[in-house]
């Protein structure tokens, strides 16, 4: 056999060529590998952590959450009398608010006042760090958001602790443990906070919304859960009605 050839034949292929098709070959099997690496990584995991409800939980569902629906986000509505214990400073800043939305997501995005490609993509692949959004509700919020769509759903009194849990664990806080206030919200009464976590295409602002209903002591996946539509189908469900 000639020294230039690994196979004799018609279908014998130059020592030149063997090699570069083994190389390809094993580009691609540790492109994929690496994907799968990072999905695995970045898929399942990231700050702020869902927070599992205490396991012997068995109390009726009697205390409502909300999810509002806003085209590419959703976010958590919850009554402010069960937050302002564990985050006071929003109490300090909005009052006697009824309820509070909240929302979390990529520093740069949220507090853009425009939103352009660049801007996306930054969110997407160099976040450099993220955001809460809290906004305070004199009304429920199917009446503060006629226009929108608002699901909703009943806790048991566990649920809803380890939900308040996640929540605050959504807020960065400085040395004096108390939060990082930024600039005033988008719309109605509202403010920007510095957030737990990193922003990227598997840690979304609608994952966050999937790891505060998991919380919540609701059977979802986070990991699949990147659009505002499959969040909101979710909820509306496996709602649950309070029961008085």
């Amino acid at each position: 056999m000639h020294a230039s050839c690994i196979f004799d034949g018609p279908n014998r292929r130059s020592a030149e060529t063997v090699p570069v098709f083994i190389i390809q070959w094993g580009i691609s099997m540790k492109a994929a590998g690496l994907f799968l690496m990072l999905f695995a990584v970045y898929g399942c995991t990231g700050k702020p952590y869902a927070v599992e409800p205490a396991a012997e939980a068995d109390s009726a569902p009697t205390q409502r959450v909300y999810v509002v629906g806003h085209g590419w986000h959703v976010g958590v509505v919850v009554a402010a009398d069960e937050l302002n214990p564990s985050i006071p400073g929003l109490k300090e800043r909005f009052g006697e608010a009824g309820y509070y939305e909240l929302g979390w997501g990529d520093e740069g995005f949220y507090q853009a006042s425009e939103i352009t490609a660049g801007v996306t993509l930054r969110a997407i692949v160099w976040s450099k760090g993220t955001v809460m959004h809290v906004v305070a509700l004199p009304v429920s919020p199917d009446n503060y958001f006629a226009g929108s769509d608002v699901v909703d759903t009943c806790l048991t009194a566990e649920g809803a602790d380890s939900l308040i849990k996640y929540l605050s664990n959504s807020f960065a806080r400085d040395a004096n443990n108390n939060l990082v206030e930024l600039q005033r919200g988008i719309y109605g009464d509202s403010q920007f906070y510095k957030g737990e976590g990193r922003y990227h295409l598997l840690n979304t602002s609608n994952k966050w919304t999937a790891k505060a209903l998991k919380s919540a002591g609701m059977e979802i996946s986070p990991t699949f859960k990147l659009m505002a539509d499959s969040v909101l189908a979710f909820v509306e469900e496996n709602r649950e009605a309070c029961v008085r």
